[in-house]
């Protein structure tokens, strides 16, 4: 991807900000009248920071100050930290799938100058399977998509100018471990929505050339479990634009969810549940629209009915309140076709989740269900 510079890496930073309570049950790991059942989770990774602040930037000056400020957050909410907690949630409830959020990539470049930042600061994919694998949990990409473009801005330092890019991927994993006849995967793909978020702001001044955008996008796969197969789809939805994410909900349902197979939808909507929680200029629809296309949710749905609101979001950006500042839930596992909902839990929701420095594993909860492929 081409890179924009300065005032017009402002507008695209600008947009990414980030839009999840107990642990995964027993039964869980247990099979339901003999048959073994479908262990999925969703997780937004948080890229570790707030980055709106760079909306005040008018200047390169400022941009400069603002990328700083954002640099200081994602060193000081550290992933490599919080991975040690995420790779724990998914270690106890062994998930057949996890759909990551913003699993994103941190690169730098110094001095700042021409050309791309290649050297990795942070590569959360990497570090959760290491994480994982250190725990004898293994797992890999069924597939993934680049959301949006690379973005790249400089940063002060003592030394001078560093450039710091961001990538931002969903991500959709599988367990490596079992054999092919009790599980599979099969059929991957991935894609961005055709609808997306212009983000260049005259005020701030344009670029030549073409418009930057915040693009989105989903990956899916078909799975085989003990010859019983099903749709997996994951998606992080357009916060910022409610008209926007409504669009890519219907492009979702007239895609890789348009099929007779028994379907799981995961990830992060955006979209809160009934409106609880919901901000001005919220999306509320997208999520109602897809229980109308026949979808359920586990939340709602499953035999042994959870406890509480399942709120998902949002931690405060530090990630170190004290107490939980979830009051929206927009993360989801929904469901269509012959599936029966067993179990539904949250994750990293809870004081007790956060890792020994004070840190929640995300600004958001993670959602993990058992399901049942009829």
């Amino acid at each position: 991807m081409t890179r924009r510079w300065l005032t017009s890496t402002l507008c695209v930073l600008a947009l990414l900000a980030p839009g999840s309570l107990g642990t995964a049950s027993a039964s869980a790991s247990a099979s339901e009248g003999g048959r073994t059942p479908l262990r999925v989770t969703t997780r937004n990774l948080y890229l570790g920071a707030d980055l709106s602040p760079v909306l005040a930037a008018t200047t390169p000056q400022g941009l400069v100050a603002a990328v700083t400020a954002v640099w200081s957050s994602v060193r000081a909410t550290d992933f490599t930290e919080r991975a040690e907690a995420l790779a724990d949630e998914i270690a106890e409830s062994a998930p057949h799938l996890v759909g990551l959020q913003e699993a994103v990539l941190w690169r730098s470049q110094t001095p700042a100058g021409p050309g791309s930042a290649t050297h990795v600061e942070y590569d959360f994919l990497r570090i959760l399977l290491d994480e994982l694998a250190a725990r004898g949990k293994h797992y890999a990409p069924v597939a993934s998509v680049t959301v949006g473009s690379d973005f790249e801005a400089p940063r002060s330092t003592p030394a001078g100018l560093q450039d710091i890019r961001l990538t931002d991927r969903d991500v959709l994993l599988a367990r490596t471990d079992l054999p092919a006849r009790a599980f599979s995967v099969a059929n991957a793909q991935a894609a961005r929505f055709r609808d997306h978020v212009p983000v260049c702001r005259p005020a701030l001044g344009c670029p030549p050339g073409p418009a930057l955008k915040i693009e989105r996008g989903w990956v899916s796969a078909d799975v085989t479990l003990r010859g019983r197969a099903a749709r997996v789809v994951t998606t992080h939805l357009e916060p910022a634009a409610p008209a926007v994410q409504e669009a890519q909900a219907a492009e979702l349902l007239a895609g890789p969810l348009n099929t007779k197979l028994p379907t799981v939808l995961l990830g992060d909507l955006n979209s809160a549940a009934g409106g609880v929680g919901a901000t001005p200029g919220t999306a509320t629809r997208s999520y109602d629209r897809l229980l109308a296309a026949g979808f359920q949710d586990v939340w709602t749905a499953n035999r042994h009915r959870p406890r509480g609101p399942g709120f998902t979001c949002c931690q405060a950006p530090g990630l170190r309140n004290a107490a939980s500042g979830l009051t929206q839930r927009i993360d989801y596992v929904l469901f269509r076709g012959k599936i029966h909902a067993l179990t539904a839990d949250l994750v990293g929701a809870n004081p007790a989740d956060r890792t020994p420095s004070g840190l929640w594993p995300s600004d958001h909860a993670g959602v993990t269900s058992t399901l049942r492929l009829r």
